[in-house]
């Protein structure tokens, strides 16, 4: 295979979606296990919808997800600009030259008129695309239009013949003669449209091969003759099947926050979302479930992608969070989780979130659960959830005040030694392990649910635990 160069071409307008962010993993994904180039190229011809700082989210979101590019927006390269709405006098100059050449020509018609002409086409079940008339006007028809100062935009010429794009993931998909009517590739405000911008670009920037979504399928055809008149040669095309929700329709908003930032904000690791997007719809065999970054790249193959649609399943993706999360080196993982602590107005000692972390990381689905489960750790103010306040009544100030005495007179403080007290204080009571332990985590952690309870009371500190208890027995 000669230099693979495939891109990578959001329009954003908002945070990046998961489906949208997966055809760049594969582009990305396919261009590094061919020892090829990645382009990152912004869609951003509509000011109405594109922002600076939706830009700068897609830039953040690609890379916080661990994919990179050799050219782009942010680090330049020898075919920018990389940004489409920097790139409007290129536009220009193609359509000039198609309308020269007699490949392009000026469309007088007004969008009433287009309307008009649609309803009647669709009444006489016609097909409803562009008749071509103004293709066919005269000499004296065009100079008419000139002359009343008309506005015009350059539609495309599409040749009369069949054309054939031979996809990747699709095979074969044929177009007869005439069923690709001429199409606009410039707006009468100037404007290039998405069938002339990406067509230009992906010719001018050397693309390869253009792996996207198959709702964009009926465009390849119009993108390659675009290229082809202006002599170049069409990349190959690989368009995948949308992602879906858990109804079958394709994912959106309706289906809650699916966006990279989204799920960042929720505590997802980005090794675990590369990993589970990049089994969206691909599979390096019947067996292997997890991947490194590497490893993707090594075992990367477009012949593997599927032409079926895939459902997107976030308790997979959670269970899948958690695989990565138990292994993390607790130092990574503390720091991963001290964005949350920060954002809930806490600040934890470090080296005791560290060591927390062995008592927490198998129990948590995202970064963000760790707030929860160790809250008690970090602040004093802390306020029972229904269950604890239960089960603390239920155990009556008798029973905390002799586990408070027995856990003060423990010396060295050490998990053994508290488990060894606690242990005392339930058979003194006669209480089992279970019912003897459960309001003391009640008391010290405000919650029925916590981590090992004598390693979290280890962590709590003597104190602190023993003031817990005194607390939770006095008179309210």
């Amino acid at each position: 295979m000669s230099a693979v160069r495939t891109r990578f071409a959001p329009a954003p307008s908002g945070s990046l979606h998961v489906g949208n962010v997966r055809t760049g993993l594969f582009s990305w994904a396919f261009a590094r296990h061919h020892g090829g180039q990645f382009i990152l190229r912004v869609e951003d011809t509509d000011a109405s919808r594109v922002t600076e700082e939706a830009v700068h989210g897609v830039i953040e979101s690609l890379r916080w997800l661990g994919i990179d590019w050799d050219e782009g927006p942010d680090v330049g390269g020898p075919h920018g600009p990389y940004r489409q709405s920097q790139r409007t006098e290129i536009y220009h100059g193609v359509s000039e030259r198609l309308v020269a050449e007699g490949k392009a020509y000026r469309c007088y018609c007004t969008p009433q008129e287009l309307e008009e002409r649609r309803r009647a086409a669709m009444a006489r079940g016609e097909p409803s695309g562009y008749d071509g008339r103004c293709r066919r006007l005269t000499a004296g028809e065009r100079a008419a239009f000139e002359a009343e100062g008309r506005p015009f935009a350059l539609r495309f010429a599409m040749p009369a013949r069949e054309f054939v794009v031979d996809d990747l993931v699709k095979g074969e998909v044929r177009y007869a003669p005439g069923t690709l009517t001429d199409f606009v590739v410039l707006r009468s405000d100037g404007s290039p449209t998405f069938l002339l911008a990406v067509a230009v670009d992906d010719l001018l920037m050397g693309v390869t091969h253009v792996i996207r979504g198959d709702d964009l399928l009926d465009s390849a055809a119009r993108n390659a003759a675009v290229i082809e008149a202006l002599g170049g040669t069409p990349p190959r095309y690989a368009h995948v099947p949308q992602v879906l929700g858990s109804d079958g329709r394709p994912l959106s908003k309706r289906h809650g926050s699916t966006s990279v930032e989204s799920f960042r904000e929720r505590g997802i690791v980005p090794e675990a979302l590369m990993n589970y997007l990049a089994l969206l719809g691909w599979s390096k065999d019947a067996e292997t479930t997890f991947l490194s970054r590497d490893e993707l790249i090594e075992s990367f193959d477009i012949a593997r992608v599927s032409s079926n649609p895939a459902a997107f399943d976030v308790k997979k993706l959670e269970w899948m969070n958690n695989h990565y999360i138990q292994r993390l080196d607790d130092d990574d993982l503390a720091a991963r989780c001290m964005h949350f602590f920060s954002e809930a107005g806490l600040l934890p000692e470090p080296k005791v979130l560290r060591a927390a972390m062995p008592l927490v990381k198998e129990r948590m689905t995202t970064l963000r659960e760790s707030v929860e489960l160790l809250r008690f750790l970090f602040t004093d103010d802390i306020e029972p959830n229904e269950r604890a306040r239960a089960l603390i009544q239920q155990a009556g100030p008798a029973y905390l005040r002799s586990v408070a005495d027995a856990l003060e007179a423990v010396e060295p403080w050490t998990v053994e030694r508290i488990q060894e007290a606690l242990d005392r204080a339930s058979a003194a009571s006669g209480r089992s392990r279970k019912e003897g332990w459960q309001p003391v985590r009640a008391a010290t952690t405000g919650s029925n649910v916590s981590p090992p309870l004598p390693e979290s009371l280890a962590l709590l500190g003597r104190e602190r635990t023993v003031e817990r208890l005194r607390a939770a027995a006095a008179p309210s």
